[in-house]
């Protein structure tokens, strides 16, 4: 072959890449067009509570079927899950949450949620919105299946999409696994799930080594006092002066246990007790939230605050059955941890399809959670967790030179830019699946 063989070859395969690049891009942009962008409006201004997203799970179970997708409803409570068999090759899986959240939506959106629900927690009727962006969540995987559905001689391998339930409660991807979700549908090589950000530009993607979220845990401490007069402090042992105590002490775990490069948070976000100005109550409840970034962290918090509040009990007087109870609840999570060498990889991809000034890396300063590491802690499957920007440029410049804020995630204000964002979102996923899942021979 010679130099100029060889040189039309190359030329043939990069406008080959290019072309094939933008015509994903504009099959996007076309099926936003045509029905994403009306699906997400419709999810928008219907959201669900976790655990109760039914009519959701419905739309979504449609939507994947309509693609030719193997779907199966009731997965762990509301879960769905969807298989798109395509020869030989890896099984990979990419997860979308799909629940709302207990807010009144306080936004300027047209279609702005008027949503109301019964909270399956207090039982309270509530106003419901999305709050987090779990319907761009759910919309870019609708958009994500058809893109692999009318490109299946572009990979090869075994796709599985989830719509994930209850993840604002950390209680969702638990619930599908505890339904023998690898058992059922098989065990991923891959695994993969994108949060939208209110702090990027719409569009972008960021994607980061080691754990762009934190591990969770609520923890509840119940001070079991004697009640006494307020007048006579000496008949009693008073569960406000323990728990203040408590509370304090809890604040060493972080500056003294842990090293000063490792981060941890100990939150005590409520401390209810008595009833009076003048009576000293038999018991005071602490409420708190605790942050980590990997499993040994976790531990070193955990057991820190069992020994500090069961201890101080002890310095307090209190008998052996009296001691403070120190209790994990289940609405826990691990942190979720990226693959490095995945991250690397799907990196690179991105960095070429998308360009450069389209990828950063930026690194979470926040501990905020997430549930999906239940699906990818145990067993062990290489996976990454990204985001795609969600805020217009003229927004984030705004807010920068004397302009609204940008509204947080779980504010009533929340906004997102929907179509960059889902549009991206979708795009980042098939260009990871295609490097994920290359086509291979029958």
């Amino acid at each position: 072959m010679n130099r100029l063989t060889i040189t039309v070859a190359l030329t043939a395969v990069l406008f080959s890449q290019l072309s094939h690049g933008n015509d994903l891009a504009q099959s996007i942009e076309a099926d936003y067009r045509d029905r994403l962008g009306a699906m997400f409006r419709d999810f928008h201004i219907n959201p669900e509570l976790s655990t109760g997203e039914f009519r959701t799970a419905k739309k979504l179970a449609k939507a994947l079927r309509k693609s030719g997708f193997k779907v199966t409803e009731g997965v762990g409570g509301t879960g769905v899950v969807a298989l798109l068999k395509n020869g030989p090759g890896p099984l990979v899986m990419m997860r979308g949450d799909m629940d709302g959240l207990p807010l009144l939506e306080k936004t300027d959106l047209e279609y702005a949620s008027k949503a109301m629900h019964k909270d399956p927690i207090t039982g309270n009727t509530v106003p419901v919105m999305h709050a987090c962006g779990h319907d761009v969540h759910v919309t870019s995987l609708i958009g994500t299946a058809k893109q692999m559905a009318d490109r299946k001689d572009d990979w090869s391998g075994t796709l599985m999409l989830i719509g994930q339930p209850a993840e604002e409660r950390v209680i969702g991807a638990r619930a599908m696994m505890k339904d023998d979700l690898w058992q059922r549908f098989g065990k991923p090589d891959y695994a993969m799930a994108f949060h939208v950000a209110a702090g990027l530009p719409a569009g972008m993607i960021n994607v980061q080594e080691g754990a762009p979220y934190a591990g969770a845990d609520t923890v509840d401490i119940i001070i079991h006092g004697v009640g006494a007069h307020g007048a006579s402090p000496h008949a009693g042992k008073d569960p406000v002066l323990l728990g203040s105590q408590i509370v304090v002490a809890l604040q060493t775990l972080v500056s003294r246990e842990l090293p000063p490069r490792q981060a941890g948070v100990v939150t005590v976000g409520s401390f209810h007790s008595g009833t009076k100005h003048n009576i000293i109550s038999d018991r005071a409840h602490l409420q708190l939230t605790v942050r980590n970034t990997n499993l040994d962290t976790r531990r070193t918090l955990l057991e820190g605050i069992e020994r500090i509040a069961v201890n101080l009990g002890r310095v307090a007087g209190l008998p052996d059955d009296k001691l403070p109870e120190v209790i994990v609840s289940e609405e826990s999570t691990p942190p979720t941890v990226n693959n490095d060498s995945m991250v690397r990889r799907l990196k690179k991809v991105w960095m070429r399809k998308l360009g450069a000034d389209k990828v950063s890396s930026i690194v979470s300063q926040g501990m905020g959670a997430e549930d999906f590491p239940y699906f990818t802690t145990d067993p062990a499957i290489a996976s990454v967790y990204f985001s795609v920007g969600g805020t217009s440029l003229e927004d984030l410049a705004a807010s920068k030179t004397g302009g609204a804020p940008i509204p947080s995630h779980h504010s009533p204000l929340f906004k997102i830019e929907p179509e960059p964002a889902i549009t991206s979102g979708i795009q980042a996923t098939v260009l990871a699946l295609f490097e994920l899942m290359p086509k291979q021979s029958s």
